[in-house]
């Protein structure tokens, strides 16, 4: 079994190449202005826990009409345009 070492120049490759990759999801144009929880965990590839540590802390906005939490779309573009700066 051969042992690979990563680097931080290869960490910083991957995270670049993961931040443009949610960018080209996020550019699609959404059918729907607002999100549910479900559909932005699919979406950004996080669980739901990790979504609403997000919320939590303010990093992420969102609407919340009765029990349902909803994302507004290009609220999340520009989310994730401010975390690839």
């Amino acid at each position: 079994m051969e042992l690979q070492v990563l680097t931080s120049e290869d960490l910083e490759k991957f995270r670049k190449q993961l931040l443009t990759d949610i960018e080209k999801l996020l550019n699609v144009k959404y059918p729907k202005k607002w999100l549910k929880t479900n559909e932005v965990m699919d979406l950004l590839g996080m669980s739901e826990v990790t979504l609403q540590t997000l919320r939590n802390r303010g990093l992420l906005p969102f609407r919340k009409v009765g029990g349902t939490v909803y994302f507004n779309a290009e609220e999340l573009d520009d989310y994730i345009q401010k975390l690839g700066e």
